[in-house]
């Protein structure tokens, strides 16, 4: 029996299936992502949504969906599931009677005395798409018909019915190409078998997607069909549907298929699932090597990238070449002191303050995979000793080191770390001036920094910093530790301490280095385990706090005002559990199992083989937000990889 199993009489009910939703990426930036029925809730779905570097580089979905009928006796069966207004139409998944998601993702259908399995594949480092349709039961002459539903545009746009659209399709061999816009690739839709177009040109109008009327954006768009391409099918055929970017020979496109369904590992366990939705992240681009911070709708994002990287590589899969490979990337764009937040070249937006901190982390984490004194600082210690040296001499406004050894950060209307939600241009949760989580970063980049640099006997960097650290370390106890409460204030202003209870303190228990003592790190735990520990991971503020939110849900302003104010992170447990680690060794070893077997309801949950950005607060903690998030994989992958470890 396969490890991820879906409740089969359950595929008809709509309120079970549109809830759950898959993912297949290229490597390269694109993506095929729908429900496990095939009806798109979302405008980021699509059977080839790829990045366009005429357009920025940014994702534009070509192919929306394709309906399959299947005719026999003149009669016809349509597989395809939409939503218009008021009504689902065709209701083809009332056929569905299987469903798979290993090594491919499969659904079986049935109709009368036919049975046809159709399986999914996205071709890796390639714009192409290939579906496999093979006829495992028919007592009668069976025809397949393929419409296409074409939607050119933008991933986070939705189109309408226009007369700009080129509605004209040329032959291709064994299929048609059509190019909607000028601009945009032509999309060539093939067969592997000699086929009849029927061309019925035609737009489809005001399809809904209901996660984005949930989510309070715009939720029709219309669609372009060109018309329909027919083949006959026998018992036993496979046929293969590609569609690509480049017009390619259909002659291979079966033996294409078999190679590389070959190639594709199972997943029977949790820990394989989230290996498989790890390598989903890492986009290869020419000579850059980057990280996808979620899917659907998110892009780069600096600080994500260093946070998620050592688990997404190294504890997924060892992986030292693409881990370098990320850091270099990264590495290149560093820009006085700043790694872009979002954004690359021009449109970088340098706005994260913690994505520096995090960088040394990540260096750490390699350091210590790697296991080769000297390289890192010969690699990476010019970088290094820049963003020390930038935040030593405040070359960013309103982001420096104070007198006092730490990191005041302040920049008026900004949230510079990232607890970034933003309501009506005010931030949410602003934290001005001494950020917790920041000074913790600090100190163990200044720690770590001087190691490497005695190591390497860089004299000059040892003699500049040798007495950071113990002010450092002096000033964050001074700074943040409340003894009455028994915990660190969540950042200090000229007003002094912030106490709402936050999961930011607990980076000062887990990093290699800390400014605090072991009992301050019992008491700490003590008090997150009481208030934020849930099973998905810590909540971002504690529920006994009045502006605590329970519930994740609503449009994008009631969304942002719920992100950090109460909502679950998963990224976050993986600093939970190696703080304990570190503190009580093996004995916690069965609570930190126990806290990640959490996660294995969640492979069949909301996004198939992956972990979501976010959960309510409130039980029983519905995820939410992007379905498959770089950093609550790459930290769970990491927890599991340290509990080895302490084994």
């Amino acid at each position: 029996m396969s490890y991820l199993n879906f409740n089969k009489e359950e595929l008809v009910n709509l309120e079970y299936s549109l809830k759950r939703e898959v993912l297949s990426t290229n490597r390269a930036g694109g993506y095929f992502s729908t429900t496990i029925v095939c009806c798109n809730t979302r405008k980021y779905h699509g059977l080839l949504v790829v990045p366009i570097k005429e357009f920025g580089g940014e994702n534009h979905v070509l192919l929306s969906s394709l309906d399959e009928t299947i005719v026999q006796h003149g009669k016809e069966f349509n597989l395809g599931i939409h939503k218009y207004p008021g009504i689902y139409e065709p209701r083809g998944h009332k056929y569905i009677v299987d469903l798979e998601y290993d090594p491919l993702f499969t659904l079986t259908y049935r109709v009368g005395g036919v049975v046809l399995k159709k399986e999914i594949l996205m071709v890796h480092n390639e714009a192409q798409l290939l579906i496999r349709y093979t006829l495992e039961d028919a007592h009668s002459e069976t025809f397949l018909r393929l419409k296409p539903f074409l939607a050119y545009r933008n991933a986070h746009a939705l189109s309408r019915a226009n007369m700009m659209a080129n509605t004209k399709y040329e032959t291709v061999e064994n299929g048609i190409r059509s190019k909607l816009y000028v601009g945009f690739p032509a999309l060539n839709m093939q067969l592997s078998k000699a086929n009849e177009f029927v061309a019925v040109p035609d737009w489809y109008y005001n399809i809904e997607y209901l996660e984005e009327k949930a989510r309070g954006y715009d939720y029709k768009e219309d669609l372009f069909v060109p018309g329909y391409l027919e083949v006959p099918i026998k018992k036993g055929e496979s046929i293969i549907f590609s569609a690509s970017t480049e017009e390619v020979k259909t002659g291979g496109l079966k033996r294409k298929f078999q190679q590389l369904e070959e190639k594709r590992k199972h997943r029977d366990d949790c820990e394989s699932c989230l290996t498989y939705s790890a390598s989903q992240f890492i986009v290869h681009d020419g000579k850059d090597t980057e990280v996808v911070a979620g899917y659907p709708w998110f892009g780069r994002w600096g600080r994500d990238t260093f946070i998620a990287l050592p688990g997404l590589t190294l504890a997924a899969c060892g992986n030292l070449k693409e881990c370098k490979e990320v850091l270099d990337t990264m590495s290149r764009q560093l820009h006085n002191g700043l790694f872009p937040n979002i954004g690359k070249g021009d449109k970088a937006a340098y706005n994260s303050i913690d994505a520096p901190m995090w960088y040394f982390w990540a260096v750490q984490q390699y350091d210590e995979a790697l296991n080769e004194p000297g390289v890192i600082w010969k690699t990476y210690g010019s970088k290094m000793k820049a963003i020390l040296t930038a935040f030593r001499d405040g070359i960013n406004p309103g982001l420096y080191m104070d007198g006092n050894g730490l990191i005041w950060a302040s920049q008026p209307g900004k949230a510079l770390t990232w607890m970034d939600a933003v309501v009506k241009g005010v931030p949410v949760t602003a934290r001005a001036g001494y950020a917790v989580e920041i000074n913790a970063l600090w100190y163990n980049a200044v720690c770590y920094s001087l190691k490497l640099a005695e190591e390497a006997k860089d004299m000059k960097f040892v003699e500049e910093w040798k007495d950071m650290p113990e002010l450092i370390r002096k000033s964050f106890v001074e700074t943040f530790w409340n003894e009455e409460k028994g915990y660190l204030a969540d950042y200090a202003d000229e007003r002094g301490q912030n106490l709402w209870v936050r999961p930011n303190q607990v980076f000062a228990c887990s990093l290699a280095y800390s400014p605090i003592t072991d009992d301050m790190k019992e008491s700490v735990l003590r008090v997150i385990t009481k208030e934020l520990l849930t099973p998905k991971g810590l909540r971002t503020l504690s529920p006994k706090d009045p502006n605590y939110h329970g519930h994740y849900e609503g449009d994008q302003n009631h969304r942002d005002e719920a992100y950090h104010q109460g909502t679950v992170w998963p990224w976050l447990i993986g600093a939970y559990i190696e703080a304990n680690l570190k503190l009580y060794g093996k004995q916690f070893l069965p609570e930190a199992k126990e806290l990640l077997n959490g996660f294995e309801d969640d492979m069949t949950l909301y996004g198939v083989c992956s972990i979501a950005e976010v959960y309510d607060g409130d039980p029983p903690h519905h995820p939410n937000g992007s379905i498959s998030q770089a950093w609550s994989v790459g930290e769970v992958l990491r927890s599991m990889e340290l509990i080895r470890k302490y084994e």
